[in-house]
């Protein structure tokens, strides 16, 4: 049986047989598909029968380009269905936009029906709660709530009769919450709705990011509520 020549003899041949050629200008300086094919066959013409080349070293070339070959249509592949995720995470983020979602902060604005929203977690049960609504520039207290006792854990506050200025205007409020057990006052942070107004992609690999009025831009593995 025939056997094939050393790749390296081979090589030398093919870049005097290429030389006896017109040169003609590929694009690229990739060893693609018909190069290789090209390759072979001035392998099989031009072997050394006295320098035979083993079988499995010209199986090992032909592996070789296939594996190369192969790893570059998974990239190209793994690379489109990166974008098509990418695209997939923007127009899923997209349905938040105008949507309210639950943020912690002091700072609220009325909602599309004029209310304004938001939880208290509760370390301990309360005699009372006091929810306390300023106007953030002058310190005017705009509105009070007293909600008398209350258990632990999550407690919703809202304020729905806003006036009609304040409402229409969407002005931020400021809010305060103070609860009384055993004769102890203690402020509370709260959790308050507020608007998605844009839509990003986060840093890290698979994350979006939104974009919520006077609180910039949030993780959205960080929402806990939407509404």
């Amino acid at each position: 049986m025939t056997e094939l020549a050393s790749p390296v003899n081979t090589a030398a041949q093919l870049r005097q047989s290429q030389a006896l050629q017109p040169q003609r200008q590929t694009g690229t300086s990739d060893l693609g598909q018909d190069d290789f094919l090209r390759l072979m066959t001035t392998q099989l013409k031009n072997q050394d029968p006295f320098q035979p080349m083993e079988n499995g070293e010209f199986l090992a070339q032909m592996a070789q380009f296939s594996t190369v070959s192969g790893l570059d249509r998974v990239n190209e592949t793994l690379g489109a269905i990166s974008g098509q995720i990418s695209a997939s995470r923007i127009a899923t983020g997209s349905s938040f936009l105008g949507q309210q979602v639950l943020v912690p902060g002091a700072v609220a604005r009325p909602d599309a029906e004029g209310a304004i929203t938001g939880v208290v977690d509760l370390p301990q049960s309360a005699q009372s709660v006091l929810v306390r609504y300023f106007d953030p520039q002058s310190g005017t207290e705009l509105h009070r709530q007293e909600l008398g006792a209350q258990p632990a854990g999550l407690m919703g506050f809202g304020w729905h009769d806003l006036p009609a200025d304040l409402a229409a205007a969407r002005a931020p409020v400021r809010i305060t919450i103070t609860a009384q057990s055993e004769g102890q006052s203690t402020d509370l942070g709260a959790s308050v709705y507020a608007r998605v107004t844009g839509v990003e992609l986060g840093q890290e690999a698979g994350s979006l990011a939104l974009r919520v009025e006077d609180y910039g831009l949030r993780d959205s593995r960080e929402i806990t509520a939407l509404r």
